[in-house]
């Protein structure tokens, strides 16, 4: 979780909600996959946090809250006269198809729950039941961004935002600045690299402003979750821009985000905390990509200590991140046992992918051995021929 001083904001900041808000999207988050780094070495596959989608995810909409809040007040406003029980009913319905379609999502039925949301959105639509269009909009926005379809993602994003500005909530609410950083990111997907750049600054310049206010307020005026919220989005918004510096070859840059991500993960989650370790990963990858490779190795050393004392879900890939500093090392036999304690795991776990990927390094690993040994017997050779 991660100011970019340096950038400017190319878009004001009212100037990039209104687009993100309005705007039609006419092109079509996980994962934006970055571009090979100019002039970089073809690398590993990197740990980010679960990727875009993944790990936006943790600060989605409080939907429910959201929802239950905003029927809460009507009760409460209701209070002393007869409840309509026909807007009840239709409450009681929405939520029914809402937590039914999260089911199917838990289930990875994602087209039931696709049907389901659209009927729950007509439902709300047609009730005027704006918070539970709000809910039902960001989840289908949220289940498109996991399927890949970015367009159908942007569109569900902006009107959802669109919705809550025209409720009045500020543009500095941690909900709509999560759906600016999720939009930034299917831009960068989606190679407006103008408009994520905005979308990240903007972010960020906000979330500073909001955590220094926020740091001034007497500790009693703020509950001390709402505090920490904000700085965790803070550090998601800077992970999020180090990866977009890192696929296009700053480097250095991203290794400025990611330190800053990784102390206010360490700081509020904890070293041990599944985000703070991916983290540290991904800072030693961005070491690695500057030829720091001792640098790298701290982090990425510590990193796969922790993934294996916590059983990290992704441990076989911060461990796959670690042999690869160590071939760039050229500390070949280091990487070989890495790399096959790596693939032991990803096979366990069921990730092919990545087993697969494991094994191409492997290949890898073997051809620079051998160039090794024989220039290491060629160099031999000149010497003997010298004496």
């Amino acid at each position: 979780m991660t100011l970019w001083r340096p950038l400017q904001l190319l878009l004001p900041k009212k100037g990039f909600i209104l687009l993100a808000a309005t705007a039609a999207g006419k092109r079509c988050l996980t994962q934006p996959r970055p571009r090979p780094m100019r002039g970089a070495r073809v690398g590993r596959r990197r740990v980010a946090i679960g990727g875009a989608a993944a790990t936006l995810g943790c600060f989605g909409l409080s939907a429910f809250s959201l929802f239950s809040q905003e029927a809460e007040k009507e009760e409460e406003g209701g209070k002393g006269g007869e409840e309509e029980p026909k807007e009840a009913k239709q409450e009681e319905a929405i939520i029914f198809l809402l937590k039914k379609a999260k089911l199917n999502i838990m289930k990875g039925e994602m087209e039931e729950a696709e049907r389901i949301l659209h009927e729950a959105a007509r439902m709300a639509q047609k009730a005027e039941n704006t918070a539970g269009l709000i809910y039902t909009y960001d989840t289908m926005a949220n289940l498109a961004l996991s399927r890949g379809q970015m367009e159908q993602a942007e569109k569900l994003f902006k009107a959802t935002m669109s919705h809550l500005l025209a409720g009045n909530m500020k543009e500095d609410d941690n909900a709509v600045l999560e759906i600016s950083l999720k939009l930034a990111s299917i831009y960068a997907a989606q190679n407006q690299d103008k408009l994520a750049l905005a979308g990240y600054e903007f972010c960020i310049l906000t979330l500073e402003e909001k955590v220094a206010r926020q740091k001034d307020q007497p500790q009693d005026s703020l509950p001390e979750e709402e505090r920490k919220d904000t700085r965790l989005l803070l550090g998601l918004s800077l992970d999020s821009y180090a990866r977009f510096l890192l696929a296009w070859g700053r480097a250095s840059a991203a290794q400025k985000m990611y330190n800053r991500a990784l102390r206010i993960a360490a700081e509020e989650q904890g070293e041990t905390h599944p985000q703070t370790v991916v983290l540290m990963s991904d800072l030693a990858t961005a070491l690695d990509s500057q030829g720091l490779y001792e640098e790298a190795y701290v982090q990425a050393k510590r990193a796969a200590e922790l993934a294996k004392e916590t059983e990290h879900p992704e441990a076989h890939i911060v461990l796959n991140n670690l042999a690869g500093i160590l071939m760039h090392k050229e500390d070949y036999s280091g990487a070989k046992r890495v790399y096959h304690e790596a693939l032991k795991r990803a096979e366990k776990s069921g990730d092919d992918a990545t087993a697969k990927y494991i094994r191409k390094e492997l290949l890898e690993l073997a051809k620079r051995r051998k160039r090794r040994s024989e220039s290491s017997k060629e160099k031999s050779r000149e010497e003997a021929g010298r004496q």
